[in-house]
């Protein structure tokens, strides 16, 4: 893991291929069917806590990369002609918790399927990572993920800025299989396209946000 979490610092993102057993990809793609919609919010299950607990490949995986780190978000997606969409270049800002507390440096409420979200300070988004959990095989096709590499370490990216700077940094096309797992750091840029599958092709992938920080009382992280 020397190699990767090297690269990982350095890129903001790192890949552990063919990382799920069919077993725990079967619990997952229980769990993670979801309506036609770009992301959906998912409430904690059986299922989920058997296939992220911490005896599971990705439970494990995630303690060697940040000791105590836990799940704090689960957003489900299925890319299909039917639900289709593409996402310009962005940072992810935002984290979920369980109630609205208004504290200084919290702000940018937002209740998204049942769930409160809201913009912290920018040290606590760069204490996380998300893991994006692939489903199904993803490419240029189908709208994979695109990264722009090392942009994690620039702190607060305005939205008018993000296209520009992603253009001047090394960008990967996340291509993938299904079972493989990406990890990615929080404010990494990134960006993905409307697939261009005509019909019958789904891109499903499951994204899993990563703290070990807790938060100030009173507000609390949505975890199981």
């Amino acid at each position: 893991m020397t190699g990767a979490m090297e690269a990982f610092e350095e890129t903001g993102r790192f890949w552990v291929r063919d990382a799920l057993s069919e077993t725990e990809l079967a619990l997952l793609d229980e769990a993670c069917r979801v309506e036609a919609r770009p992301g959906v919010r998912l409430k904690w299950s059986d299922a989920l806590r058997v296939a992220l607990g911490q005896e599971s490949s990705i439970g494990r995986l995630c303690e060697s990369v940040l000791p105590r780190a836990k799940p704090v978000r689960l957003v489900a997606f299925d890319k299909s002609a039917d639900a289709n969409w593409g996402v310009p270049w962005h940072q992810d800002r935002v984290i979920a918790v369980r109630a609205r507390h208004d504290l200084e440096g919290y702000g940018a409420w937002v209740k998204k399927d049942g769930f409160w979200h809201c913009e912290p300070p920018i040290s606590i988004l760069q204490s996380m990572f998300f893991v994006r959990v692939h489903l199904d095989a993803a490419d240029s096709h189908n709208g994979c993920l695109e990264i722009a590499e090392g942009t994690h370490t620039l702190g607060r990216i305005a939205s008018d800025q993000a296209k520009d700077i992603a253009m001047t940094s090394p960008v990967e096309i996340c291509e993938a299989s299904r079972g493989d797992l990406l990890f990615v750091k929080a404010l990494a840029l990134h960006r993905s396209s409307s697939s261009s599958v005509a019909s019958g092709g789904h891109r499903r992938a499951l994204r899993i946000d990563y703290s070990s920080e807790e938060l100030p009382f009173p507000l609390e992280w949505v975890s199981h």
